[in-house]
């Protein structure tokens, strides 16, 4: 595979041309990826929106009929309900650890077995999340376990 990097004159927008004689699971991912890095979340606090690159949220959690949005230092609202979530951002970065939370796998900095077969996340920003049991053996197929 032969890849070719150009820069755009000033006034051309950036853009990505794929060019192949088959489609193939692989390029079908490196397309996903680039399609999801185009998506932004809004996030609320208070009245106030604000723009969230995916790559920048360590989790989501529902509690109460509310969606939570966990970032390193700052915690947002999210309108939308946690099933919406997970279909936006796909299986990729994110994973279901429970029926209430949404994991972002690269902000996690070490596992631990937890009690009854669930496992505990470290987070990067020092924060604890219990991933139940019944996620456990897709968690261990995602990071190959």
């Amino acid at each position: 595979m032969k890849i070719i990097v150009e820069e755009p004159d000033e006034q051309e927008e950036d853009h990505v041309i794929i060019r192949c004689r088959q489609m193939d699971d692989t390029l079908l991912q490196m397309i996903q990826i680039l399609k999801r890095k185009q998506k932004t979340l809004v996030a609320y606090q208070e009245t106030t929106a604000f723009m969230l690159q995916p790559e920048d949220v360590f989790y989501f959690e529902a509690v109460d009929n509310h969606v939570f949005i966990y970032c390193k230092d700052s915690l947002y609202e999210s309108k939308q309900k946690l099933y919406e979530i997970e279909l936006l951002l796909g299986e990729d970065q994110f994973f279901r650890a429970s029926k209430s939370v949404i994991l972002n796998l690269r902000k996690i900095k070490s596992l631990t077995p937890a009690f009854s077969g669930r496992f505990e996340a470290n987070l990067k920003n020092n924060e604890k999340i219990m991933i139940s049991r019944q996620y456990v053996p897709l968690l261990k197929q995602k990071l190959g376990l």
